[in-house]
């Protein structure tokens, strides 16, 4: 939020002031002495220079500002620095609310309303004018430090909005080429370490057959688990939809992931700490399985070591093997299977994690990969102020609030004013101190609050009797009409349905227009202004005559009740013009998120169904010849179509590094999107999760796949930043989508989106809780002719395992 340069405020208020004195004095003839006119000239100077810096230091301009205005008020005339000292130190306390923390903004307004209540009381005691003065004070303080309080805060949403738009703008045009390059990874991982291991244990069965036959029971075997394991591996590659299925720790993969190399005759040697879930995890895995796979290519049998360390400050992992042995046979048993990926692959994948790679030699002639990755104190923490300097801040406050109390010479003799108990001044601050405790609690309860104030309204006129107060009868009145309109005009502001409603909808079509049923409050909210202006004009008419007014009763009446309604609802309708103008700058940056999440999806969705075409015509059908042989019990066979599919699987990864997106292929995504749709929103900041339980079948039609995928879509898209959860499972024939942590969902609008998304194949939508969805679509459904034909005018996108590209058509 940019700025607006106004430093001509201290200027103007210098010049208004010097138009009440002295130029007033002058008018009326009253000639100020040069004394106080030099007086004037350095006090009212200093505050407008402080006043000019209080951008760059505003607790210490508002010290300056405040002590400018004591001292200078004892020698001046009244009024000499009546509007820097009021409006002066409101701009100061209204800058260090906007510019420093909540504590800091706090502490400053409460000392110098305590410190000029004491040296009030002290010097005057508290009368009439004192307390009601005091009041004032204390409003205007209030205000200004609240008013900065919310500038800063509407600064920082608007700061936080604009990285979610610029993250999510970038993140649409990164995302495909991420997928590409994630599946790239993938492919070469599966690739290097499956068909690897195939050709290495094959081919060492094939040079000993003579001397140890039983050797080739057991390649052909594990060549035809492992030709299995890889076509598991490469649909999950395809296909990584989230799921609640309980993963190992890191460590424990990591550990099988050894005993496996183990199992191939290289010895290795580990030392693993407990690493962390995510992506440093994952990270180690594939560094340290991209190594050990290497080793057993070029060093096969060398003695390899892998250390994992997980500390404060990174993470560190090393894989070392020894050179390769001399005296071994012919060279290395995976000589020629690398396609020159593997270290680029390395290195992008300890780059996305944070940390850093090299490779190289070892002194000792075999070779070393070391990678450092974050570690446990990695994540950046919130700048906080040190714990001396708040100590510094609070012994100050204290210092400066029994300051007045410690001069004994402010202490006058003199008789107490015959009177009531209570003052009218105590009476004020203790009324106002409620109002304006409930406006604090205004926020969570808003209307508990608004109820409180009314009843504190009504109070107002019992004080000014029981006290004696004989000031303007309607200046008390104005402050707590005041404070009124700020409740009424906070209210309005809120939305309607997550304040004073919430909708419950439980609609079962097949009647997609049919209006789901809600539950609302009896009173509409256009009424709620009714009972304050009611309230505060009845004790505007009840202290007016109690004063003895001569007016008659019905004018009397009829004044205040105008009156008050037109505060009321100008206090509504200025709320609800702003609630509307913040709703509608929400809704389209939310709209924004979600067409530009929807875009990044779907380009992302195609960059993975062109690689996953290429799987299918290529790696997959090389690799079912490679299960083929080995079961036929062929050993020479199975080398050659693992080594053939390895030549297909590094064709495939250079047709992915150089092939272009075919931008005019976007089908439609499905449950197997679910994943990139996360990522897209995690990458605006906001926490999303997907779990899929195990008893989602793997194949569902592909009008159900595509509209559980749309509910989802819908559910995320209407907002919001609080942690979401979207669980889908079968009950009762039905597949149930039920999203938590998603409010906004649950609206009107959203909520007959979702309505109308499940009516199209006989679907119904629930909403139990104000944050919790539940859409339920049938196993069995039929859809209806709208179904068939999503947005777009494009077809439904093949069911989940489906390689076809009907969803293109």
């Amino acid at each position: 939020m940019e700025r607006t340069d106004d430093r001509f405020i201290p200027v103007l208020l210098l010049g208004v002031q010097a138009v009440l004195w002295p130029g007033a004095a002058l008018l009326s003839g009253a000639v100020p002495s040069a004394a106080e006119l030099l007086a004037a000239l350095l006090a009212d100077g200093l505050v407008a220079a402080a006043l000019t810096a209080r951008r760059a230091r505003p607790v210490p301009a508002l010290i300056v500002v405040v002590a400018a205005c004591a001292v200078g008020a004892g020698p001046l005339p009244t009024g000499a620095v009546a509007v820097l000292g009021t409006a002066g130190v409101a701009l100061a306390l209204f800058t260090v609310a906007a510019e420093r923390d909540t504590t800091t903004a706090l502490l400053c307004v409460v000392t110098l309303a305590t410190w000029q209540a004491l040296h009030g009381v002290g010097l005057h005691g508290l009368g009439d004018r004192q307390g009601l003065d005091l009041v004032l004070t204390a409003l205007l303080y209030a205000a200004a430090t609240g008013t900065g309080l919310r500038l800063r805060r509407l600064r920082a949403a608007r700061r936080t909005a604009e990285g979610r738009l610029h993250r999510a703008q970038a993140e649409r045009h990164r995302l495909p080429a991420a997928e590409r390059r994630r599946m790239e990874r993938e492919l070469h991982d599966v690739s290097a370490h499956h068909l690897t291991a195939v050709v290495v244990t094959v081919e060492a069965a094939l040079g000993l057959r003579e001397r140890r036959p039983e050797l080739a029971d057991q390649a052909v075997r594990f060549a035809a688990g492992t030709g299995r394991e890889v076509t598991r591996a490469l649909s999950a590659v395809r296909a990584p939809v989230p799921s609640s299925e309980d993963l190992p720790a890191p460590e424990e993969r990591l550990r099988e992931l050894v005993a496996g190399f183990r199992s191939l005759g290289q010895p290795v040697t580990c030392e693993i700490d407990a690493l962390p879930e995510g992506g440093v995890g994952d990270a180690a895995y594939g560094i340290v399985r991209e190594a050990l796979t290497n080793a057993v290519r070029h060093a096969s049998g060398a003695p390899t070591t892998v250390r994992c360390g997980y500390g404060e400050a990174h993470t560190e992992v090393v894989v070392r093997n020894a050179p390769p042995d001399a005296s071994a046979s012919a060279g290395p048993r995976g000589g020629g299977l690398g396609g020159g990926r593997g270290q680029n692959l390395l290195r992008g994948r300890a780059r996305e994690a944070g940390g850093t790679l090299t490779s190289g030699p070892t002194p000792e002639g075999g070779w070393e990969v070391r990678a450092v990755l974050p570690g446990r104190s990695a994540a950046p923490t919130p700048v906080s102020v040190p714990r001396t300097y708040r100590l510094a801040q609070f012994a100050a406050a204290v210092g400066l609030c029994f300051q007045p109390l410690l001069p004994v010479l402010i202490v006058r003799d003199g008789t107490t004013p015959a009177g009531p108990g209570v003052s009218a001044g105590a009476l004020f601050a203790l009324l106002a101190a409620a109002q304006g405790l409930a406006l604090l609690w205004l926020r969570r309860t808003p209307r508990t609050a608004l109820g409180t104030l009314l009843v504190l309204a009504a109070l107002w006129p019992a004080a000014m009797a029981v006290s004696g107060y004989a000031g303007p009868v309607l200046l008390p009145l104005a402050l707590s009409t005041l404070a009124t309109c700020v409740a009424l005009a906070t209210v309005a502001a809120r939305d309607p349905e997550a304040d004073l409603g919430v909708l419950r909808a439980r609609s079962r079509p097949p009647a997609p227009a049919r209006p789901s049923k809600a539950v609302r409050v009896a009173v509409p909210r256009s009424a709620v202004p009714v009972p304050a202006a009611v309230v505060h004009a009845a004790a505007a008419t009840v202290a007016v005559l109690d004063r003895g007014a001569t007016v008659p009763a019905w004018a009397l009446v009829g004044t205040a009740t105008a009156t008050a309604a037109l505060a009321a609802a100008a206090a509504w309708c200025a709320g609800s013009w702003y609630g509307r103008r913040g709703r509608s700058a929400r809704e389209v940056e939310e709209g924004r998120l979600a067409a530009w999440t929807q875009e990044a999806v779907r380009d992302a969705w195609a960059e993975r169904r062109r690689i996953t075409a290429g799987l299918e015509s290529t790696v997959l059908a090389r690799t079912a010849e490679v299960v083929e042989e080995a079961e036929a019990g062929r050993l020479a066979q199975t080398a050659e179509r693992a080594r053939e599919a390895l030549a297909a699987m590094r064709a495939l990864l250079e047709t992915v590094r150089d092939g272009e997106q075919r931008t005019e292929l976007r089908p439609q995504p499905t449950l197997q999107a679910l994943d990139l749709l996360v990522h897209q929103w995690q990458a605006t900041g906001r926490q999303v999760e997907v779990r899929l339980t195990d008893r989602v079948p793997r194949r569902l039609s592909a009008e159900l796949d595509l509209a559980a995928y749309r509910a989802a879509e819908t559910v995320l898209a209407a907002g919001g930043d609080e942690p979401a959860l979207l669980v889908l499972d079968t009950a009762d024939g039905d597949l149930t989508l039920t999203a938590t942590g998603v409010p906004r969902a649950t609206r009107r609008a959203a909520a007959e989106r979702l309505a109308a998304r499940a009516a199209l194949l006989g679907g119904t939508l629930a909403v139990e809780r104000p944050d919790t969805v539940l859409v339920r679509l049938p196993l069995t459904a039929v859809p209806s002719q709208e179904a068939l034909v999503p947005s777009g005018g494009r077809a439904a996108a093949p069911a989940r395992g489906e390689a076809h590209e009907e969803g293109t058509r």
